[in-house]
């Protein structure tokens, strides 16, 4: 649906920490370094999902950002690795049935209060 999505964040050290812990286990990693800007690709090793210093002030609105897990081991996966990291859990991993029949997912915190979602949909 998307072609790429970027984040401004204010430390992209502690940005990269806790994404690298949330998505390795999606196989997601850092595959492009541009100083304070990295692209993040999956098994294609196309950047699609990029993080960079924060360039413009004033408010930040919190944005929900939503990856797709293979199944449910992995959510509980990525819970555990968050719940190490020390990062805000929003919801443990539970079905969420008012979306759909199987749909599974772990809700946390970036270091940027965003709202992070992991979810399967077995």
């Amino acid at each position: 649906m998307f072609d790429h999505l970027s984040l401004q964040c204010d430390d992209v050290d502690a940005s990269r920490r806790f994404y690298e812990t949330v998505l390795t286990p999606l196989g997601i990693s850092v595959s492009m370094e541009f100083g304070d800007v990295l692209g993040l690709s999956g098994q294609d090793g196309v950047p699609k999902f990029w993080l960079g210093k924060t360039t413009t002030g004033g408010a930040q609105r919190e944005i929900h950002l939503a990856f797709t897990a293979p199944n449910r081991a992995t959510v509980d996966t990525v819970y555990r690795a968050v719940r190490e990291l020390g990062a805000e859990i929003l919801h443990e991993p539970r079905e969420w049935p008012e979306y759909h029949a199987g749909y599974y997912a772990v809700f946390m915190r970036d270091p940027d209060s965003n709202n992070v979602e992991v979810v399967s949909h077995s």
